[in-house]
């Protein structure tokens, strides 16, 4: 039908139009824009207007009007009807009945027919397109609405599927982390398993230490009752031992005293002396109580005195027996021998008396044979016996003063242990310290010494010490002072000669302070030294050679003797000390009071040593020593009475000192022989190296 195909053409323009080529887009809403933006511009006219009105409207007047034949907006039936579409107005143009080729009247006509019409089809046409674009409009917002709809649902639908994948997720993650929980349970169980297991372990192991521990300690604490049971007998075997000493030293001081009796009464019933020799008797009886105090002495020090020490003591005992029984022997022997000469000399004089009743001349007696005769020719052999009283008298003191102090050198306990210690550093770190680098110096030592022997509190090794913190205090100190002293000469002065003043200066002045530290230094140099007293000891029968041999002042360890050359040093050290003490007063003392062992003492001496025959080495070593250092002093005291002595030594007593010398030790001999030819030549003996000038003492 021709209605359809304009109705198709209108709807074809139409939708060629600027409106039919709206284009939809589904993020319109996204974006802001309003979607019947084109559709809300003022309506135009499209260029078919004039072709609808043309061709269209002529053939519909006879049509009731559209007013009439449209139906409401609001009717559904009318957009079910098609719309005609006008056709192309070039194929509507070859089809037109008022062609170019018609005539100018005929176009003219119809132009004004058209004309007339074209108000009334104006007017329905664009109500028609009122309408479409109404519907248009409509269908567009259905649209809108239901793609609206329809995403809404796409999203309540996305939202839901989220949600479900949200919860599955979780359900997801509750069931990981339950999973590693029960992972890191079943950890946390197996760790707990094996950790219980190592400390089970470990207990058992601790069981088995403390099993074998206890075993241990038990093993310990028997050892240790073993020890205390064994130092319970050793101490109970000591004890026994030391009072079986004193024991045997009060016997044997009994039997010395029975044998000083017994030397004294030794005369017949006329009162005279009888031919015995007494001294040897004496000087041995006293070498055995000096025996046993050293051994009493030793074993206090040690602690206890062991089974040779007893053993010994006896041997002294049973020796101290027979020397007394000797002397016994000796004095009946001497008695008869008297008794026999006074028979002889009554039947001598008895037979004379007759002779001369006889009147016949008496024979001339015989030489004298005396024994006293022929040593008063000669030097003497022993020491003088006031000498050796005076020697066994210091050392007696030095036995008593060990003796009193005898509880606090054996205590076992710690505290006194460590009272000794401090007493003992306190007394002889000070004499270490002497040295002539200043007077100043040397008068700090002294006063500290003095400050500690005078009962004063003195600072040493960091805190203070005093005499009084023990009741055997005064007794200890003096004993050690006096033999570092002493050890002082034997060992600093022996490698260091001009050590000697010093050291000298200051137990001078200690001992004119303290005269007990004086006689304590002399015993203790007598014992090491015994040419000091002078006193050259002899070998008796029966005597150990390795007792004679400390007797003569040898240091023996393990039955081996010391150098020669060792033991001559010590004894040129102490015989210098003692040459420097008798010289040497302390400058800040009292002037007016004498010496407490001067010069008279050194003149004893040195005249004691000439009268008594020399020691091959020994007796030029320590004659030159000593008036080395001593000489000068000498020399300004006795001045011609000591040069004659210097020149009777170089005269007559080297002559003896050289025939018992032998070719190997006569360095000491020729050191004395040039050394008195130097002073005889120059008429005077030279000042010590090392002495003490008054400019020191400023220093």
């Amino acid at each position: 039908m021709p209605s359809e195909g304009r109705c198709w053409e209108t709807l074809q323009a139409l939708r060629s139009s600027s409106k039919g080529r709206l284009c939809y887009h589904r993020d319109w809403l996204l974006r802001g824009e309003d979607v019947l933006e084109e559709c809300l511009s003022p309506p135009k006219l499209s260029s078919y207007s004039g072709w609808v009105v043309d061709h269209v409207l002529p053939h519909t007047q006879g049509n009731p009007a559209p007013s009439e034949t449209m139906p409401s907006s609001g009717s559904t039936s009318t957009l079910d009807q098609p719309l005609v579409v006008p056709r192309s107005p070039v194929q509507s143009d070859a089809f037109s009945p008022a062609s170019p080729t018609a005539p100018d009247g005929a176009k003219e006509s119809q132009h004004g027919e058209s004309t007339a019409l074209q108000s009334s089809r104006r007017i329905s046409v664009e109500g028609c397109i009122r309408m479409y674009e109404l519907v248009h409009r409509k269908q567009g917002s259905e649209g809108l609405q239901q793609w609206q709809e329809e995403q809404e649902q796409k999203v309540r639908a996305l939202s839901e599927m989220a949600s479900e994948q949200l919860k599955r997720f979780d359900e997801l993650k509750m069931l990981k982390q339950h999973k590693e929980f029960q992972e890191l349970q079943e950890v946390v169980e197996r760790s707990t398993r094996e950790a219980l297991g190592h400390q089970e372990k470990l207990r058992a192991e601790h069981r088995h230490r403390a099993k074998i521990l206890n075993l241990k300690l038990r093993e310990a604490e028997q050892q240790r009752l073993r020890k205390e049971e064994q130092e319970r007998l050793r101490k109970e075997e000591g004890q026994g031992r030391l009072r079986s000493l004193y024991t045997l030293q009060e016997e044997v001081l009994q039997l010395n005293q029975q044998l000083e009796a017994s030397a004294s009464s030794a005369s017949d019933p006329h009162g005279d002396p009888l031919q015995v020799d007494l001294a040897a008797f004496r000087a041995r009886g006293n070498q055995l109580c000096s025996l046993i105090s050293g051994l009493i002495r030793a074993a206090s020090e040690s602690g206890y005195p062991t089974a040779e020490n007893q053993a010994e003591a006896e041997r002294a005992l049973q020796e101290m027996r027979d020397l007394h029984t000797n002397l016994g022997q000796e004095i009946t022997r001497a008695f008869k021998d008297k008794k026999q000469e006074e028979e002889q000399a009554r039947g001598k004089l008895q037979e004379s008396r007759v002779q001369q009743a006889l009147g016949a001349a008496p024979q001339a007696p015989g030489p004298s044979q005396s024994p006293g005769r022929t040593q008063s020719e000669g030097l003497q052999v022993k020491v003088q016996d006031s000498t050796m009283q005076w020697y066994q008298q210091l050392q007696d003191a030095a036995a008593q003063c060990v003796s009193a102090f005898e509880g606090l050198s054996s205590s076992k306990d710690t505290q006194t242990k460590k009272t000794k210690m401090d007493l003992q550093k306190a007394a002889t770190i000070p004499v270490s310290q002497i040295s002539s680098v200043a007077g100043s110096k040397l008068k700090e030592v002294f006063d500290k010494i003095h400050s500690l022997l005078s009962g004063k509190p003195v600072q040493s090794i960091g805190h203070f010490v005093s005499i009084t913190q023990s009741p055997q205090g005064l007794d200890f100190v003096q004993y050690k002072l006096a033999e570092k002293f002493v050890k002082q000469g034997e060992e600093e002065v022996a490698s260091h000669h001009e050590a000697a003043f010093p050291i000298a200066v200051v137990a001078s002045g200690i001992w004119e302070l303290h005269p007990r530290v004086g006689d304590l230094i002399l015993a203790h140099l007598h014992k090491k030294c015994p040419y000091s007293v002078p006193f050259y000891p002899a070998f008796r029968e029966g005597m150990a050679l390795e007792d004679y041999q400390r007797m003569l002042g040898y240091q023996v360890k393990d039955s081996k003797v010391e150098q020669q050359d060792n033991f001559l040093k010590r004894m040129s050290g102490m015989i210098r000390l003692y040459a420097a003490i008798i010289q040497l007063r302390w400058p800040y003392g009292n002037q007016q009071a004498t010496h407490p062992h001067g010069l008279s003492h050194g003149w004893r001496w040195l005249a004691q040593v000439v009268n008594m025959e020399p020691l091959s080495d020994v007796t030029a070593t320590i004659l030159f020593d000593f008036l080395e250092v001593c000489g000068h002093a000498l020399v300004k005291q006795y001045q011609v009475q000591f040069w004659k002595m210097v020149l009777l030594i170089k005269e007559e007593y080297l002559l003896r000192i050289e025939a018992i010398t032998s070719s190997g030790q006569m360095g000491s001999f020729i050191r004395l022989k040039q050394f008195l030819e130097k002073c005889l030549q120059h008429k005077e003996i030279p000042v010590p190296k090392g002495f003490l000038t008054s400019s020191f003492w400023r220093s």
